[in-house]
């Protein structure tokens, strides 16, 4: 089964799901509503349902929220519009080959989804070449090696299908972004059955 198949199949049980592993906690979404206060225009890619889509939206000018899987995208769609967001745009989109224009963004938010991409230097450069000079790149993701508690739910979701790439910890998460010239501003660790480590901050001009 592709990843993109798993995802399309998972749309109405994905907020289940990830309810089941502690996210997106209370803390993860002050976070991404703080990265994303006053911004004009905010992307998130890898929106999926839209948990973190609505909290974003409230914050911000205008928000594109994109998924790549048709499932999601719908699911999402029906989210922002029963929550009446009319601030945001909702749209299939790969992370690989984003439909907009250079520097059109002044925050990013890539939730949950670097552990999942086949090629991190590659979609960081997507997401890279869309956000203006000194905007904010903001990148939660699920963290399969923060303890042996989570990397031993790693392994048992590796079982089912689930198309995990890599296993980060919040540490190696930060030295990636890192060597990818990102000059990271604000890092936690954010408990759950899979920690999230909550990484943000500017790309280097």
């Amino acid at each position: 089964m592709s990843a993109k198949t798993f995802w399309e199949r998972r749309a109405r049980v994905y907020d289940a799901a990830v309810a089941l592993l502690g996210h997106p906690s209370p803390r993860l979404l002050q976070l991404a509503v703080e990265s994303a206060r006053g911004a004009g225009n905010v992307l998130e890619v890898a929106a999926g349902t839209g948990l973190l889509t609505a909290a974003l939206a409230p914050a911000a000018g205008r928000v594109v929220a994109t998924d790549y899987a048709e499932a999601m995208v719908g699911v999402l769609r029906r989210r922002v519009a029963e929550a009446g967001l009319a601030n945001v745009v909702c749209e299939r989109a790969d992370l690989y080959d984003l439909p907009y224009e250079s520097g059109a963004f002044d925050v990013v938010v890539a939730a949950n989804v670097l552990h999942l991409v086949p090629d991190v230097p590659g979609a960081l450069s997507a997401l890279r070449r869309v956000l203006r000079p000194g905007g904010k790149l903001v990148a939660p993701t699920f963290c399969h090696d923060e303890t042996l508690r989570s990397a031993a739910a790693s392994r048992a979701l590796a079982l089912v299908g689930f198309p995990g790439r890599r296993r980060f910890t919040t540490s190696t998460l930060r030295a990636t972004l890192e060597r990818e010239g990102l000059v990271v501003e604000r890092r936690e660790t954010l408990p759950g059955l899979i920690p999230v480590g909550y990484v943000e901050g500017a790309f280097a001009r």
